[in-house]
């Protein structure tokens, strides 16, 4: 950063920075830390010699606080993977079943931008397409903050739903599914070569539901990459070349991430590994009735508290998940 040609190319000057101001921040919290372990060894002596039981209670209280503090350090350690730092492209694509699973994928975007927003992370909405009566039919979201792809593959998956259905004049209970694909967001990381006549590019005036999401010239953009049959759509940008620019990362987010999928299923069958691919294959499951549970089907983590899980309170399954990845 001291070189004077730094801020020639601004796009890399800003990932520098922003690498930088990551590795403050660990440091910063770290010896936020040390400081106050050192605090607590001084009041536990004092309460030794003293025997001050509101001072002893005062203690106890901030021992609390400090593991916790600790336990949320030693999770952004683990997420050490070459691409966990960087910005999340999150999509959300409901089921069978119409309306019912349309609405539980608006479920899920409301609890997504809950966590991203309650974790100080930007959400920008890539793509929107609204269900005919509720919910959403797909939508993608780029969730742009240090680490989030690193905290948000631990969604990749089918959520699955089980509520009394407010769309059911009958009262009956119903089960409905949505799948979850994250990918990091690459800008000059990797390099991955797409023909240009591989590419059949559509563009289209963009629509939603209202708001950021309606243009009134044909300014969004589709990308099929007709070789893996791949699509990508943005109209998020007013300018047509803005959202060509952006589809084309997130195409290549995708390819990227299809070629490490490849490579895990080749692994898979040379392990003898048969994992079933489909809506039986869940992660997690969200019980509203007969009974409130959240269940993580792949650390068996469970949290009661159903609405406060909507409300974006992830982080119980997230560092369960990613904790279960070291074990």
């Amino acid at each position: 950063m001291s070189d004077p040609s730094f801020w020639d190319d601004q796009d890399t000057a800003q990932k520098v920075i922003g690498e930088v101001n990551g590795l403050k921040g660990y440091v910063h919290t770290l010896e936020e830390h040390v400081e106050s372990l050192e605090n607590l060894e001084v009041s536990y002596e004092l309460v030794k010699e003293e025997g001050d039981e509101e001072l002893a209670e005062e203690l106890e209280e901030d021992m609390k606080k400090l593991v916790e503090a600790l336990n949320e350090f030693e999770l952004q350690m683990l997420l050490s993977e070459p691409y966990d730092k960087n910005n999340a492209i999150l999509e959300l694509h409901p089921g069978a079943g119409g309306t019912e699973s349309q609405d539980w994928a608006s479920m899920l975007l409301r609890m997504y931008t809950r966590w991203a927003e309650e974790r100080g992370f930007k959400v920008e909405t890539m793509d929107y397409l609204p269900g005919e009566e509720a919910g959403v039919k797909s939508v993608t979201l780029n969730i742009q903050g240090h680490n989030a792809y690193g905290y948000l593959k631990a969604e990749k998956g089918v959520h699955r739903l089980v509520r009394i259905s407010p769309f059911d004049s009958g009262g009956r209970r119903h089960t409905s599914f949505t799948s979850c694909e994250v990918m990091p967001e690459f800008n000059d990381e990797i390099d991955i070569e797409v023909r240009s006549e591989d590419l059949k590019v559509d563009t289209y005036r963009a629509s939603g539901a209202g708001g950021q999401h309606v243009n009134t010239t044909d300014s969004a953009v589709r990308i099929t990459h007709t070789p893996t049959n791949t699509i990508v759509t943005c109209q998020s940008e007013r300018s047509q070349i803005k959202n060509r620019e952006q589809a084309m990362k997130m195409l290549k987010s995708k390819l990227y991430q299809q070629e490490i999928e490849r490579q895990q299923r080749e692994l898979d069958e040379i392990r003898g590994e048969q994992k079933e691919i489909g809506w039986g294959s869940q992660i997690r499951s969200y019980v509203f009735h007969p009974y409130s549970m959240v269940k993580d089907h792949r650390t068996n983590k469970e949290v009661g508290n159903v609405q406060g899980v909507m409300d974006g309170d992830l982080d119980p399954f997230i560092d369960a998940y990613l904790r279960s990845l070291i074990n």
